[in-house]
């Protein structure tokens, strides 16, 4: 699996209707860093929420544009992009 390297990094704050502030000027994202152990709703380019359960310090490859907050429990999470 390719994980990086990842030159813009955007700190997650949750939210179920706002994406992330770099999507509209970079995209997707490439990958989601997971500080704190959880649950991560990642919301993909189709709208579609997509469950992972992450450990502390795992980086998701996930190429979404939102990360929902009702239903979120990991903490202290991190979108990248290779630009």
């Amino acid at each position: 699996m390719d994980i990086g390297p990842y030159n813009l990094a955007e700190p997650i704050t949750k939210s179920d209707t706002v994406n992330f502030a770099n999507f509209v000027t970079k995209g997707l994202s490439d990958a989601i860093y997971v500080g704190g152990a959880g649950i991560v709703v990642a919301i993909m380019d189709n709208n579609d929420a997509v469950q992972f359960t992450a450990v502390a310090g795992e980086i998701l490859p996930l190429a979404c544009k939102r990360v929902n907050s009702a239903t979120t429990t990991a903490t202290l999470m991190v979108a990248l992009w290779r630009i």
